[in-house]
């Protein structure tokens, strides 16, 4: 949310920098991305050089047809004269002039030049070369009444700081620049100014036809009528306040619902009640089949789940999202009818991600507004219609169902001292409290107000408000022990073990999400709410979050990435609660084999038995002919290829299987000093045989002894015939008592081939 600085201050009478009170913001409020400038900049003396000016005299250039020349008061002694290239004024036109040495937006200075001969002793400025909209057609007209000589900058924000904030989700009442004056007023003591609006004269009676048959999901709406109203630009000052905030001007009518949406809160939307069928409005959840158009220009296909602002006979627009095209506002327009509503928040979320359409005002709606909001919305934007139009107020409804009761919380003053670890007088606690909008009781009981009603609801969200303004005082020590008898569980020494053995690995400790927009398996849980698209589904596998933060390593460049994560995956039960084992998973350069080695090795500092290996088959994101399970204690593999270049190993395990295995004392064998023989030994076996079983079977043939054998390489070619392949392992031969001789090992080596020959008719390659 962009807040233009100026436009705060008209709330709150903050004296400190933009700069300033963006790092107090962000300690106590909300993330303030950083401080911007829009506009004119404001270097010494710049604002001095733009001017209200009058057009005396607007002919056409003598040696150029596309040119005015034009003699422009600007109060002082004489005229200037100004060449410009725009017809839409001319003499009389009150405008905005750069004198010479003004530097406009984008930094250009403006300079005293000859154009076609003649000399330009400044520039008629339009909105765009002033920052205050993208109309570069023809210069910006100005009211008739300023007078010629004034400054821009008295007139409206010539150019100002913007404030861009990321405002989190619990924080709807931050969504306006009201609600930001609200909160600042409370940090640093100053005093708020009323809610901007007031009502003007009500001319006449005029029924408005309002029927909400869904008070669930429009628990109210205001509904105002106006007539005669002429539908034109907006004025200066509402253009740079607009296009301060991120927002491009449009005509007054739609710009004052964008106004006071940034202002208060509240989104607004306005009808031209001629295109209205029967002149009503009906608040209904959509009919099957129902479609309509919105202003974007797409023919939306509605759900019977969608809300949706109809009149008699359709769809009018899709409530608290977007406005429908049949009625929205055009120049022609004359009778306008203003509604200023409450939806509620995940009926909105849910129908704005069915129909992939996010707008400004289904954020703030997702996310909470105060219905209460709805009464003071209606009448800052009545306020504005009449004024910048001329339009006439002449009709009023205002149609409620049961508005939430205002939340009140059991607080002590004393548990805030403990939890935030600071000693804060029950008075201060009080007043603070009291100045950001909380009533206090003598017994401690505090009423929420409306516009925090939605995040402030147990004792431990007021203590927050405490805690979040008094960050700066928290001293930087270790909390101290409350209880002297608490030790570790076995399942989090476990836990500790497997980090700092993966740690020692290489690998490093990542944290992903738990909700995911995909899952492998189709019985993922879905949340029946969920605040995004991206995090709809509980995870049942933790690889997927990993696979992710993969993708951004290798897009900044890191390439050996080795990353692990403990955590919960959620798989459907038999009751609607999932089962939440913990899982161990790795995802790491070198491919299958570092990922096995990293699992061999994990077991062996857990002092568990050494895992055995059989094929997996096909698993989600694996290469179907390099995975392994280790029956119930998981599995690792290599990931598919087409995910990420280059070779990865993954895996993923059961900390329960882990811990059923595990030992918690470790015994430590002697370092066998006797030195090894070490060999290669390579076998010709059928496709199907296993490495692993091969293994197991030398081991069991050739006894203690035989202290390694890996499988390091494969081969399959014609040198050892179809549906064949050939198994190299390195070997080694040592003994705990001496070293062994020649013969010796020769007696291991023809052991393990015997055993092979037999078991598997393998045969040993020269």
């Amino acid at each position: 949310m962009k807040v233009p600085y100026t436009w705060l201050r008209e709330y709150v009478p903050v004296e400190v920098s933009a700069e300033e009170l963006a790092d107090r913001l962000v300690v106590t409020s909300a993330e303030v991305e950083r401080v911007s400038w829009r506009g004119v900049a404001d270097s010494e003396g710049n604002f001095d050089r733009f001017r209200v000016g009058r057009v005396l005299e607007a002919e056409k250039h003598p040696n150029a047809d596309r040119l005015q020349l034009c003699q422009v008061d600007v109060g002082e002694a004489e005229p200037r004269q100004i060449v410009c290239g725009a017809w839409n004024f001319g003499a009389g036109a009150t405008v905005a002039v750069g004198l010479p040495g003004a530097v406009i937006p984008g930094g250009m200075k403006l300079e005293r030049v000859k154009l076609r001969g003649t000399v330009s002793d400044g520039m008629i400025m339009s909105e765009r070369e002033l920052e205050l909209g993208q109309d570069h057609s023809g210069i910006m007209l100005l009211p008739d009444d300023w007078k010629p000589g004034a400054l821009l900058a008295d007139m409206f924000a010539l150019g100002e700081p913007i404030l861009e904030l990321e405002v989190t989700g619990n924080r709807p009442d931050l969504l306006s620049v009201y609600g930001l004056a609200r909160e600042i007023a409370a940090l640093y003591r100053l005093e708020l100014a009323p809610p901007p609006g007031a009502d003007p004269e009500l001319v006449a009676d005029e029924p408005v036809q309002i029927s909400v048959e869904d008070f669930g999901g429009c628990p109210r709406y205001v509904g105002r009528l106006f007539r005669d109203v002429k539908i034109q630009p907006s004025p200066p000052w509402l253009k740079a306040r607009l296009t301060g905030a991120g927002m491009r001007p449009i005509s007054n009518i739609v710009d004052v619902t964008n106004y006071v949406m940034l202002a208060l809160g509240n989104p607004l939307h306005a009808f031209d009640l001629a295109r209205l069928a029967e002149g009503r409005i009906v608040v209904r959840r959509a009919h099957s089949g129902e479609e309509m158009r919105t202003l974007d220009g797409v023919d939306r296909k509605l759900d019977p789940r969608d809300l949706v602002i109809a009149d008699a006979s359709r769809p009018m627009a899709i409530a608290g999202i977007m406005g429908g095209e049949e009625s929205e506002v055009s120049d022609e327009s004359d009778s306008i009818l203003l509604e200023s509503a409450n939806f509620e928040p995940v009926g909105i979320l849910e129908s704005s991600e069915r129909l992939k359409l996010r707008t400004e005002g289904s954020n703030r709606w997702e996310k909470g507004v105060d219905p209460h909001l709805a009464g003071q919305a209606a009448t800052l934007a009545t306020e504005l219609i009449v004024g910048l139009s001329g339009a006439h107020w002449v009709g009023n409804v205002d149609v409620q169902g049961e508005l939430p009761a205002r939340p009140v919380v059991r607080f002590r003053p004393e548990r805030a001292d403990e939890l935030i670890g600071v000693p804060i007088p029950a008075g201060e606690q009080r007043g603070l409290l009291e100045r950001f909008g909380f009533e206090v009781a003598d017994d401690w009981a505090v009423t929420v107000p409306t516009f925090r009603a939605r995040d402030v609801t147990r004792e431990i969200d007021v203590v927050e408000e405490i805690a979040r303004v008094h960050l700066d005082e928290v001293p930087f020590t270790l909390p101290a022990r409350r209880a002297m008898w608490g030790r570790l569980t076995r399942e989090q020494r476990l836990r500790r073990r497997i980090e700092d053995a993966l740690c020692g690995l290489g690998f490093v400790e990542a944290y992903t999400y738990s909700l995911v927009d995909s899952d492998p398996d189709p019985k993922a849980i879905r949340l029946p709410d969920p605040l995004t698209a991206e995090h709809a589904l509980l995870r049942t596998t933790i690889l997927a979050g990993l696979i992710r933060s993969l993708e951004r390593n290798l897009d900044a460049g890191n390439e050996e990435v080795a990353l692990f994560e403990i955590a919960h995956v959620y798989l459907p039960g038999e009751d609607e609660l999932p089962e939440e084992p913990v899982r161990i998973a790795g995802l790491t350069w070198g491919g299958f084999a570092r990922a096995k080695g990293a699992v061999e090795a994990l077991y062996r500092t857990l002092a568990a038995p050494e895992p055995s290996f059989e094929p997996a088959g096909e698993l989600p994101f694996l290469h179907p002919l390099k995975t392994a399970r280790m029956g119930e204690a998981g599995w690792v593999g290599e990931l598919h290829p087409e995910l990420a270049p280059g070779e990865w190993g993954a895996f993923e395990l059961d900390l329960n299987a882990l811990a059923e295995v595990a030992r918690d004392v470790v015994v430590y064998a002697d370092v066998i000093s006797y030195p090894a023989v070490k060999q290669d030994l390579s076998f010709v076996v059928a496709e199907e045989t296993l490495a692993g079983e091969m293994i197991e079977a030398a081991r069991e043939a050739a006894g203690s002894d035989l202290r390694v054998m890996d499988a390091v390489d494969v081969y399959r070619g014609p040198q050892v015939g179809e549906g064949r392949k050939s198994i190299t392992f390195a070997v080694a031969f040592q003994s705990q008592e001496r070293t062994l001789s020649d013969a010796e090992a020769a007696s291991l080596r023809e052991k393990i081939v015997q055993a092979l020959a037999e078991r598997f008719g393998a045969v040993l390659r020269s």
